[in-house]
């Protein structure tokens, strides 16, 4: 009796789901739609059914993505000015109530079924895709790797921008963000600077990748700007691997203005962890109005070789720090951290608009930090 049911019940789960794919071939066949950008500054016609995300990724318009349209990353957001449907559930927990009544939407979540009007940042659409040999590669610490790739054709970008390697996957190409950390003055070639995260696909990947291999890039992303003024003080604190894009600013400024003023803070968990200190040292030796600070959170955790600061960093940059103004500051690292390290700058005299975050966990991209 038993062997009967369980034949009866996979016979019907069977004929649901073939007219499941039959329903999905004959009757949701969206046909072409048309995806208006910029109210009429381009048009794209892209086969209706697939995600807004994917559509926009045919048409050679690369939206910032990492997490394999899980709905995690939040990098996607867009705004839709007409159709995509009602807000879904998979998308609210990465959307605030203004960016609803916004019309922000998660491309990797909106389905297309018709038509669709969506508005785009133009540095968005300015946003290419190149392909990249890896030159050379060594590791910094135990777990980061330094890489430099060489690419096909000039990429134009600034520092603190980022770009997106496609890595490929069983289940096709995922998209993971990764800083520029090398300087913005060779266009032939971009340095990225990956810590190996159990599991994680792209540093994985990367950490593996051979010299000479080949790899996709789409980039570069990240609107922020250094400051033009000359008087103007920079801060940068950094914690682990938030030291890539702050080396390029770094390296961008003391070689663009040589007697510029900057502070830089980089915190790590123990000795094993300090990467940079020699190519820092060298630019301080070089640029006597640059000055830097190492602090280790956990000193004990790795070999007892440390003879510099201990403590959070952000008790590095209270301490260091005098008050004053006429500063631009740019943090980046996890959200405790820009949380804790932005009180500390408010306090000694720098206002909200000066203070700029790279989140890990949010979209890599720079922002206000209050």
């Amino acid at each position: 009796m038993i062997v009967w049911s369980c034949i009866v019940l996979g016979c019907i789960g069977g004929v649901l789901s073939a007219a499941i794919i039959v329903c999905r071939r004959f009757l949701a066949d969206y046909g072409l739609c048309a995806i208006d950008v910029n109210s009429g500054g381009r048009t794209l016609d892209v086969a209706g059914g697939q995600t807004l995300l994917e559509a926009l990724r045919s048409a050679e318009v690369f939206l910032p993505s990492g997490c394999g349209s899980r709905a995690s990353c939040g990098l996607c957001k867009v705004r839709l000015t007409d159709g995509g449907g009602a807000v879904l559930a998979t998308e609210r927990p990465l959307l605030t109530q203004g960016d609803i009544r916004g019309g922000i939407r998660l491309a990797c979540q909106v389905r297309i079924r018709g038509p669709i009007a969506i508005e785009l940042p133009p540095d968005l659409l300015a946003v290419r895709l190149y392909r990249a040999r890896l030159e050379s590669a060594g590791m910094l610490t135990h777990d980061t790797r330094r890489l430099t790739f060489a690419l096909d054709e000039p990429l134009e970008f600034h520092p603190g921008q980022y770009v997106q390697a496609s890595i490929p996957t069983p289940d096709g190409p995922v998209f993971r963000a990764y800083s520029i950390s090398g300087s913005s003055a060779d266009k032939k070639r971009i340095e990225l600077i990956v810590r190996l995260v159990a599991g994680g696909a792209g540093s994985t990947y990367l950490h593996r990748l051979a010299v000479g291999g080949q790899m996709d890039f789409a980039g570069p992303y990240g609107q922020f700007r250094l400051s033009d003024d000359p008087e103007s003080e920079l801060i940068c604190v950094a914690g682990g691997c938030g030291l890539a894009p702050v080396k390029c600013i770094v390296e961008h400024l003391l070689s663009a203005r040589p007697q510029a003023r900057c502070r830089l803070f980089v915190g790590a968990k123990d000795s094993r962890d300090v990467m940079l200190m020699g190519f820092f040292g060298g630019l301080a030796g070089r640029h006597p109005d640059f000055s830097y600070v190492y602090s280790l959170s956990n000193p004990r955790a790795g070999p007892a070789d440390w003879a510099g600061r201990t403590g959070m960093i952000h008790h590095a940059v209270a301490h260091e720090l005098a008050p004053g103004g006429g500063r631009q500051a740019f943090i980046c690292g996890p959200e405790p951290m820009i949380a804790a390290v932005t009180r500390v700058l408010i306090e000694k005299g720098l206002s909200r608009a000066d203070i700029y975050a790279d989140r890990f966990e949010a979209a890599r991209t720079w922002t206000p930090a209050g």
